[in-house]
């Protein structure tokens, strides 16, 4: 197994790191025998990073865990996890997770503790709950290794929260359509100049990129390297970067684990030439030629009156038209219910809360018809049409 640091102030680790979020499941509980035999074959062959969370199988995860790696390969692993910091009300708060966290993985110390899912206004509202200071109490007692955040929003939040604080790590979403997504491949670039270690999440933007559709495959085809599969070619594109230190697989079978354990022994910087990257940049002009509805995400149609967040909604759509990921866009869809029902987010942001105002329209660049489009979006998402049926 390659080893990679992540950056210069985090830990040297497996290039490859286990997400601990989408394990294989029966009757919405993880299925305890597959999955610890995925772990115990991860841990076996390297692998020595593995990611988990509060929420993560409904907060099954990080006990499941500390059942799970016991005796030698216990000793082995480090084991990041992270604060849900939209569940913080008070100060107090923080120590009431982060024990509880402590106590479900039978651990003292959590290697890698991040602030997790951090945009513009949760960070205002964490550090103005004094989480900072309690993140260096906690580094300064030796309960957490290394500090960072997981981002999900735009870049110029990203910039804010990365010069906030002397963070050792940062994980972020990408991959090789996500180079202008929330950080992107500038947010990767700028901490990498800052010294702040990367971790990536995503690589396979939720598996989209696995099983490409026939143009992509023709562009596949030209490689130098036709004997590599789809995950093989998005996971070599990242571990080509020298500025990320870790790329996280949340994988769900024994299969798949093999698969990525096999690439991560392999895989390094430098592996590609200028013609092999070029093909990336094909790839992924393509797959937006798929793109069903030309928004640009550009988010001027923002804030929605009814919460309705309308880049979002329209991304989840194009998804489903680009990777056929049908099931999964629908899932996406249903989450943000989900997350609103949780506390994660503060509204409730599905297409189908369009009530056809037209203040959005007045502001997009694009022209988008958005309040006929979201009646649209909404009964495809919600299960009421299927795509060729829909009438944009």
């Amino acid at each position: 197994m390659n080893r990679r640091k992540i950056g210069p102030k985090g830990p040297e680790v497996s290039a490859l790191g286990f997400g601990c979020m989408r394990f294989p499941t029966h009757n919405g509980k993880i299925e305890r025998k597959e999955s610890a035999a995925m772990l115990h074959e991860a841990i076996d062959a390297g692998v020595d990073y593995l990611d988990t969370a509060w929420p993560y199988h409904d907060g099954e995860s990080e006990s499941f865990i500390a059942d799970a790696v016991t005796g030698e390969r216990r000793d082995k692993i480090k084991i990041a996890d992270k604060m849900p910091c939209w569940l913080l009300k008070e100060p107090a708060d923080m120590d009431r997770f982060f024990d509880e966290q402590k106590r479900r993985l039978k651990r003292e110390r959590i290697d890698v503790y991040l602030l997790h899912s951090l945009d513009g206004e949760r960070w205002k509202t964490v550090v103005n709950l004094g989480i900072l200071d309690w993140l260096a109490a906690k580094k300064e007692s030796g309960e957490i290794g290394y500090a960072g955040f997981s981002f999900h929003d735009a870049y110029p939040a990203f910039e804010t929260i990365l010069g906030g604080w002397d963070w050792d790590v940062c994980q972020i979403q990408y991959n090789f359509m996500d180079v202008k997504e929330q950080a992107g491949l500038k947010g990767l670039k700028l901490a990498h100049e800052k010294g702040i270690g990367v971790i990536i999440m995503e690589p396979l933007l939720g598996g989209n990129l696995a099983d490409p559709p026939p143009p992509i495959r023709e562009i596949w085809a030209k490689s130098a390297h036709p004997e590599w599969t789809p995950v093989e070619r998005a996971l070599r594109w990242l571990w080509d970067q020298r500025e990320i230190g870790i790329v996280l697989s949340g994988m769900s079978s024994l299969s798949q684990t093999r698969e990525n354990i096999n690439i991560a022994a392999e895989a390094s910087v430098g592996d590609l030439n200028d013609e092999e990257r070029a093909l990336f940049d094909e790839a992924r002009n393509a797959y937006r030629q798929l793109k069903a509805i030309g928004c640009t995400e550009c988010g001027y149609c923002r804030p929605c009156p009814q919460g309705v967040d309308i880049p979002e909604n329209f991304k989840t759509f194009n998804n489903a038209a680009m990777f056929g990921d049908i099931a999964g866009a629908r899932g996406k869809y249903a989450w943000m219910l989900t997350s609103f029902e949780k506390g994660i987010s503060k509204t409730d942001s599905r297409a189908l809360h369009c009530v056809s105002c037209g203040e959005c329209e007045t502001k997009c660049p694009q022209k988008l018809n958005i309040s006929r489009l979201m009646g649209e979006v909404a009964a495809f998402l919600g299960g009421e049409k299927e795509l060729s049926e829909v009438r944009l």
